[in-house]
């Protein structure tokens, strides 16, 4: 194995599935390793009936070819500011490293099929999109999802907190003709905001093109193109009906969006007591002063129970979901607990102790976005729900798992979660940086079995006629209408059959669009200190 910079060698992620394509013309197309690009929804591709599976066999061990480059790179490494370990090599030995990452570290080492010969694969991630487990879970849906490449400079870019973009997330609900994307919520500043967008728009064209009907490849890759701007400064046109029935075209410029992964942060005063409200979008560094400031609000106004908006939060940092859930718990449940162990193969393949293998619960800030060593606000609640969706996913899974594990009753409200359970060591060699699954996450009970999805206790439709935080939204309704009478409400269900927007995306995927850093769980050597 590589020795690799401390911080990246020990960085894992947990991340959304390879997008291929936001739109498609009848059905979701593409495969697996995206070399950088973030976009739309590939479908599962069933498992070759009657794979052999693996029997012993000797592989070179991966540090021995590892940075062994058909296409050696030269000059610094952006990531460590030290020269690249890049030399010359083949790409057999390329694909030769890729294997024997996989026999190492992947979870499910022995489940690859073992008759996948490296000279039928062109170039090592298709190779690498291969080696990995056939298996189905119980409902039928591949057993690894979450199996992918990207492009080392991509991937490096798109860690930082800020990327391109209009500020306007947008939800696709049919990705097929007649296709519906309607505005899930803007960014507060952003192009999209000063536009006048709001949640609940409908896109009905870009540029001219029919947004809801183009049936062309030209016209579905030119607004997959406009829809996911490579850079700042592009600008289009965009043609939006609002909730009222208006149509109007306003022209977007992409720029850096500086995400808000905080917002709406309030309270509703009900019969037995204030409750408190918030919308959680992002696991990311910024988060933390957010959240302690959203947090202090919520204790000072005395909200004796809680609503978490995680219905569009697809990851981040894991140490962010700790602190989020202890600002949420009792401290006498949460005090030397586990939030979250990782369990890797049988071969140990990281070296890990115990310890490092198992977050806690942090009593104090991590030092991201807030002075490190500041005790958290605590609401010290034994009840929270939660907003969710299929965009709910990886960290925003560990909050509910986490609070579970010590006893916190966490009911759930929407749709089904994503189903994201594992995490990875992203690993980098020759400008290419790999994703398998390495481990599975587990709360202080031991449970981390949710790879289809954590069910909803009330499933209700997104309503997108409804701003977020508005407490006839059909999710908040639903949410203070479950905590007032312990049933999910008969409006929830007439609701889901009257809404023009399904509850949730035809195949059961993730309705947002987000780069690859915003779905990953991330954990980082400090953070078993």
């Amino acid at each position: 194995m590589k020795n690799r910079n401390p911080d990246a060698a020990v960085r894992v992620l947990l991340q959304c599935a390879a997008f291929a394509a936001v739109l498609s013309l009848a059905g979701c197309g593409g495969g697996g390793g995206g070399e950088g690009a973030a976009s739309g929804i590939a479908a599962p591709v069933p498992p070759t009936p009657g794979i052999d599976l693996p029997g012993p066999q000797q592989l070179a061990d991966a540090g021995s070819v590892a940075d062994s480059c058909a296409a050696p790179r030269t000059g610094t490494n952006p990531a460590t500011g030290l020269p690249f370990a890049d030399r010359r090599g083949t790409l057999a030995d390329e694909k030769t490293w890729v294997r024997s990452w996989i026999d190492r570290t992947y979870l499910w080492y022995d489940e690859v099929p073992s008759n996948l010969a490296a000279a039928d694969y062109a170039t090592p991630t298709s190779y690498f999109d291969a080696l990995k487990t056939p298996a189905l879970t119980a409902s039928g849906r591949p057993k690894d999802r979450f199996h992918y490449t990207y492009r080392t400079p991509a991937y490096q870019d798109l860690l930082q907190s800020t990327e391109s973009g209009y500020g306007a997330e947008f939800a696709y609900l049919s990705r097929t003709p007649p296709r519906l994307i309607r505005v899930a919520y803007t960014e507060p500043g952003s192009p999209a905001a000063q536009a006048g967008i709001v949640r609940g728009d409908t896109l009905l064209a870009i540029d001219g093109i029919d947004a809801v009907g183009a049936g062309s490849q030209a016209d579905v890759d030119r607004l997959n193109a406009a829809l996911a701007p490579p850079a700042d400064g592009i600008s289009h046109g965009f043609t939006l009906r609002s909730a009222d029935g208006n149509t109007r075209t306003v022209n977007l410029a992409s720029a850096r969006i500086e995400r808000s992964p905080v917002q709406n942060v309030r309270t509703i005063d009900t019969p037995t007591g204030r409750v408190g409200y918030l919308q959680f979008n992002d696991h990311v560094e910024k988060a933390e002063a957010q959240l302690v400031a959203a947090f202090e609000q919520l204790r000072a106004a005395g909200v004796v129970d809680l609503v978490l908006d995680m219905r569009y939060n697809s990851g981040g940092l894991l140490a962010i979901a700790s602190e989020a859930a202890s600002m949420i718990a009792p401290a006498a449940v949460t005090q030397g607990a586990v939030f979250e162990r990782l369990n890797f193969n049988r071969k140990n393949p990281f070296g890990l102790s115990a310890s490092q293998s198992s977050l806690p619960f942090y009593a104090t800030t991590r030092g991201y976005s807030v002075p490190a060593g500041r005790t958290l606000p605590r609401l010290g609640l034994s009840h929270v729900t939660v907003l969710t969706g299929p965009d709910t996913c990886s960290a925003s899974e560990s909050v509910v798992n986490g609070l579970r594990g010590v006893g916190v009753t966490v009911d759930l409200i929407g749709a089904a979660t994503c189903g994201k359970p594992y995490g990875f060591y992203p690993e980098d060699n020759c400008g290419t940086t790999y994703f398998a699954i390495q481990f599975q996450g587990v709360n202080a009970k031991g449970f981390g079995d949710y790879g289809d999805g954590m069910a909803p206790t009330c499933t209700v439709a997104d309503d997108f006629d409804r701003a977020l935080g508005d407490v006839a939204e059909g999710r908040l309704a639903a949410a203070l209408n479950h905590r007032a009478t312990g049933a999910c409400p008969v409006t929830a269900s007439a609701r889901r059959s009257a809404s023009a927007s399904p509850p949730v995306a035809a195949d059961g995927a993730p309705y947002l669009e987000r780069s690859a850093p915003r779905a990953d769980r991330l954990v980082r050597p400090a953070d078993f200190n």
